[in-house]
């Protein structure tokens, strides 16, 4: 008879997660090494963002870094560019175009971005695994070493693999600190005694620890029971979401070649290659499952299967549950044309401010609660608030002049000066002369004035007495 599951069976992966045992143990995952065009797919990939993981944060520009996400202090510098706690709504406005741009793709092809894109699945299965099948062979040699006394063997492989997985999170903790703080400031951090960054040092250690724990022991639980990532996808999937599917139309019922045997008329043919390369222990012919982090191994595993049996590729593939079950195409949904709709707009608003955006915002208000002040020699003044926001990284001197009036304007306390990414106010008076007041509200205009000559004109109102006749 041909191996065929039952109904019980098919349905007993609801009642538990595959990395726990029965009794409530972990159950250690050994996944196959996986090969194939979608695996050397995500390994490009992969090598593209490491690069810019590890490269961003060694580029400079004028002596700045190129990237650079210091929450700590409220500094930001992105593509050369510095951003501070004055452009709030623009990061702000970022991180929401971020969150619309994950939930759209989640609707419509799942969690391609756990599969291709997260840092964990990258480095973990990218860069820690591949460590593993380096010293310790693929997932039978694994399982076999594990089970295995202490011995030479064992004790030299896996103290060369531990001691490298600890290079490794090391080099990930600095990484982290550098886009956090510069490059400057970590190698201060590194060089410097540790009495000086007492706290830096405290935070390498610890980063370096908390890498180490999640990619040698934690692993999978990380996907599965602290990222949020998987519990969305159940709310924002449908029906027509692609992604990485079962086709049990072509596959069932399945079963086992055997010689001198009638095959079943599916093409699955129930040898657990899927299985075997999940490395979240899941069986994808279940359907989609909060495991499942896209990562396409099991397509890999299934198209090698079925090119060995001379079967036709895809009986695991991107495709919805419309595809497989009605052959319908892929087609934009009224909820995924509103999503993209949204991100649309959101990022072409976030587009117009960034272009907008200028190297130094003023802004201009006469003092709060005051009109005008009578002076000497029959002269009307008007106290001013200036607040300057300099969004460069360099300090900038600014002067004022008066455009298009005779008058005075007399800065009060120190020259204006503002440093990088910072803001000042600054008070000051315009004095004009009675006669010059022909009504009540003057227009004025303001030169504002750098080492590089005028940058703004202002537009403020001079507020006089009623004109004497």
């Amino acid at each position: 008879m041909s191996n065929i599951n039952t109904q019980p069976e098919k349905d007993s992966f609801r009642d538990h997660i595959a990395i726990i045992t029965d009794d409530g143990k972990r159950k250690d995952i050994y996944p196959k090494k996986p090969k194939g065009r979608f695996y050397n797919a995500r390994t490009i990939f992969s090598i593209f963002l490491l690069a810019f993981l590890f490269g961003m944060p060694l580029i400079k520009i004028n002596g700045h870094p190129f990237m650079l996400i210091n929450i700590l202090e409220r500094k930001f510098i992105l593509f050369g560019a510095a951003f501070g706690t004055h452009d709030f709504f623009i990061l702000a406005l970022g991180l929401i175009a971020f969150i619309v741009s994950i939930i759209l793709f989640t609707a419509i092809f799942g969690r391609v971005f756990c599969g291709w894109a997260c840092p964990q699945t990258v480095f973990l299965e990218m860069v820690f695994r591949k460590i593993e099948f380096l010293f310790e062979g693929d997932y039978f040699n694994q399982k076999k070493m594990n089970m295995a006394p202490w011995g030479l063997s064992k004790t030299t492989r896996k103290l060369a693999k531990w001691s490298i997985f600890v290079i490794i999170s090391v080099l990930i903790s600095n990484t982290l600190i550098a886009w956090v703080v510069g490059i400057d400031e970590l190698v201060k951090i590194i060089t410097d005694p540790v009495s000086k960054h007492l706290w830096g040092f405290i935070s390498m250690i610890g980063f370096s620890g908390l890498f180490y724990f999640i990619f040698v022991y934690f692993r999978e639980y990380a996907c599965i029971y602290v990222c949020p990532y998987g519990r969305l996808q159940g709310v924002l999937l449908d029906q027509n979401s692609t992604v990485i599917a079962y086709d049990y139309i072509r596959g069932e019922p399945r079963g086992r070649i055997k010689k001198k045997e009638t095959r079943p008329s599916g093409d699955c043919i129930d040898c657990s290659a899927c299985v075997a390369v999940c490395p979240t222990g899941i069986d994808i012919r279940n359907g989609t499952q909060l495991e499942c982090v896209n990562c396409t191994a099991c397509i890999d595993a299934c198209d090698n299967i079925m090119e060995k049996v001379g079967k036709p590729r895809g009986l695991i593939r991107f495709a919805s549950e419309n595809n497989i079950r009605n052959k319908a195409k892929f087609k934009f949904t009224a909820r995924e044309i509103a999503y993209s709709a949204v991100l649309l707009i959101l990022f072409g608003l976030l587009t117009y401010l960034i272009s907008t955006r200028k190297p130094i915002d003023v802004t201009i208000l006469r003092a709060p609660g005051m009109i005008f002040q009578e002076q000497p020699d029959n002269k009307i003044s008007n106290l001013y608030t200036m607040k300057l926001t300099n969004k460069t990284f360099n300090d900038v001197p600014v002067s004022l002049k008066l455009e298009n009036l005779n008058g005075e304007l007399k800065i009060i306390g120190n020259d204006i000066k503002v440093g990088p990414n910072d803001v000042s106010e600054t008070k000051f008076l315009v004095i004009i002369e009675r006669n010059e007041i022909k009504t009540m509200n003057v227009p004025l205009e303001i030169g504002l004035y750098n080492e590089s000559g005028k940058f703004e004109t202002k537009k403020i109102n001079f507020l006089g007495p009623p004109p004497q006749k």
